[in-house]
């Protein structure tokens, strides 16, 4: 597995970080060992605005521009810890905004395809986790509700904004057996789904209800 390099900025913010774990995460029954370490060594801070670091590890999502937002760190986790990492997969993820749920999954994948439809968002996300030592990330400025057919198929796939319905393109790209974790529902609410592939067989699992910005594409929410 890769990991960033051990030359790293020096991290004034760690003890705000074991306190968002132990406080936020794992008293929510996230337990997943590299998750937990993963969301204990990423400085969150650096992917919002510096007049944000004082909240950057507060439990609620941050606005990052463009309409959009840096999750919630226990939704972060929690979709994290759902998609059962060892360290060897290639994840998809749909909806690079700030980079720090690509950071989280840089720490626990092989490799990390990472899609984001606005222009303005990805090249600040590219040289935060550039600045980090990430050598494990794919980007690509698109239409993420078609998936990443040339990188595809893909062991895990995790969508960062909320849909009316699961894309087909995402399901075909999947793996068999594979997971994919994306939020459905309306423009409003929506409910996270689990979704677990395996040969002819899709189950979803319900894990509760979510408010996430709306997935626009071709197989999403219309611009």
């Amino acid at each position: 597995m890769f990991k960033r390099s051990k030359t790293r900025p020096k991290d004034q913010f760690r003890i705000a970080r074991d306190r968002m774990v132990a406080q936020q995460i794992q008293a929510r029954g996230i337990n997943d060992p590299r998750v937990l370490e993963a969301m204990r060594s990423v400085p969150r801070h650096l992917f919002v605005d510096e007049a944000l670091w004082d909240q950057a590890y507060s439990d609620f999502p941050l606005p990052i521009g463009s309409s959009q937002t840096i999750s919630q760190p226990y939704i972060v986790a929690l979709m994290s810890e759902s998609l059962g990492l060892k360290g060897t997969e290639k994840v998809l993820e749909v909806g690079t905004g700030s980079g720090y749920q690509t950071a989280i999954l840089a720490e626990l994948a092989q490799t990390v395809c990472s899609i984001e439809r606005v222009p303005a968002l990805l090249p600040r996300a590219r040289k935060v986790l550039s600045h980090l030592g990430y050598t494990n990330i794919l980007f690509k400025l698109d239409d993420g509700t078609w998936g990443w057919q040339d990188e595809a198929p893909f062991d895990a796939i995790i969508v960062t904004a909320g849909a009316p319905s699961v894309p087909q393109p995402l399901i075909d790209q999947l793996k068999d057996p594979g997971i994919m974790v994306i939020p459905i529902g309306d423009e409003y609410s929506q409910s996270l789904i689990k979704i677990t592939r395996s040969g002819a067989k899709i189950d979803q699992e319900d894990m509760g209800g979510v408010r996430f910005v709306k997935l626009l594409g071709d197989h999403g929410w219309r611009a």
